[in-house]
């Protein structure tokens, strides 16, 4: 019996690694796409604020948000990248 609960500890000590690691990038991606949802959140809000103010810049504005939504989504890609980059 004591050479079972042995072999289970060792069994859970070399499993740790692999737990910590994939914690470590649950956190990182939740955390990854918390920061683009809450960045293209921003961006929006201010687009559509941009447009009221002056409608006949829409156009301009559109661009600029698209692009400015495309960098904040790619952080959150990234993000994905890393976390399933140790797998």
């Amino acid at each position: 019996m004591i050479t079972e609960l042995m072999m289970m500890a060792q069994a859970a000590a070399d499993a740790a690694p692999a737990v910590a690691q994939s914690v470590n990038g649950s956190f990182t991606l939740g955390l990854a796409g918390a920061g683009a949802g809450i960045g293209i959140g921003i961006i929006g809000g201010k687009a559509v604020e941009a447009v009221g103010r002056n409608p006949g810049a829409s156009g301009k504005i559109l661009v600029q948000a698209i692009i400015g939504m495309a960098l904040a989504e790619a952080i959150a890609i990234y993000a994905l990248i890393i976390a399933l980059g140790g797998r």
